[in-house]
């Protein structure tokens, strides 16, 4: 009885054992990131799914699981029962950095290797970061908008919500303008947090408050299709030039199409979850902190940044 109740629990075990960490012999990657609560992150699940099926085709021996998360908190339960179940790599793209900091450590003190995308932590416990340029970002919006401007006229900015990452972005922006084009005047600069319902209110706000504009900046794709759909609406003919960025589809088929009022865009692409979670598998990364450059799309590349399947 000893003998077989022995061998009863050491079945049980191994069956615990298995059951936890899946497939005996694979690896397992989770790609922790928000929910598609607006274009850009749309953009992210998209590309994180994309990546799923390149590795598990490319790596029989990796198991991929995307995760997503209305709020940090749901991220962190997320993630907080992968753990238990076992898992080799994390990467994570958090909703806020501070909520999501401590899950991360715990991650790490368990062996897990850790690759952080787009919004860092609030400490660097992990491996390496894949982050986008936004001082860059903002950089090469001001400089497009002089260039298109000849170096004169007044323009009105749409800012993103008020965190790190909006900051880097309209300070990169406005340093360019007072240095390198002192013609330019900033007539306002307001909140659309990332929204296009907000950013066509602000819009229709800013209208009514200018009589003449000669170039808007959203800084966003999504905040600028509801400043294009306020200025259509108006049927004003003095805007130059709307610029936004990230790269999505609907706005770089415009750029693509010859659109006189939207002529260029900057890219922001949620593609980096997809750079991340490839390096991710090899564990290794050119550097510590890989940096994905905003890139300007004109007619003339357009193409190479248009991605009709997308969500974004």
């Amino acid at each position: 009885m000893k003998k077989v109740f022995l061998m009863t629990c050491a079945a049980f075990c191994a069956a615990l054992f298995f059951c936890a960490c899946g497939d005996a012999g694979k690896r397992t990657i989770v790609i922790s990131i928000p929910s598609a609560d607006h274009g850009w992150t749309g953009g992210i699940v998209s590309w994180a799914e994309n990546a799923e099926k390149e590795i598990e085709k490319k790596y029989p021996d990796v198991d991929v699981i995307v995760q997503t998360g209305k709020d940090s908190q749901e991220q962190v339960n997320g993630i907080e029962t992968m753990l238990a179940k076992g898992v080799d790599t994390l990467v994570i793209l958090p909703h806020e950095p501070a909520p999501l900091t401590n899950i991360c450590k715990k991650a790490k003190k368990q062996g897990v290797f850790l690759v952080v995308v787009d919004r860092g932590l609030a400490e660097p416990v992990y491996d390496f970061e894949v982050v986008g340029d936004n001082t860059g970002f903002g950089e090469a919006a001001a400089r497009a908008i002089g260039k298109e401007l000849n170096g004169t006229g007044d323009v009105v900015i749409m800012e993103g919500v008020q965190c790190q990452v909006n900051t880097d972005r309209v300070n990169g922006f406005k340093t360019v303008l007072a240095k390198e084009f002192p013609g330019i005047r900033i007539l306002q600069s307001d909140n659309a947090d990332w929204n296009e319902e907000k950013g066509m209110k602000v819009m229709e706000n800013m209208l009514s408050k200018y009589s003449k504009l000669d170039a808007v900046w959203t800084g966003d794709d999504d905040v600028l299709n509801g400043a294009l759909k306020a200025y259509e609406k108006s049927g004003r003919t003095d805007v130059k030039l709307m610029v936004g960025g990230g790269g999505s589809k609907t706005i770089v088929k415009r750029v693509l199409d010859g659109d006189q009022l939207v002529r260029l865009t900057v890219t922001y692409p949620p593609k980096m979850i997809y750079d991340a979670a490839l390096m991710a598998v090899e564990k290794k990364a050119p550097q510590k902190k890989v940096v994905i450059p905003a890139e300007i799309v004109v007619k003339e590349n357009a193409a190479d940044f248009y991605y009709p399947d997308s969500r974004y």
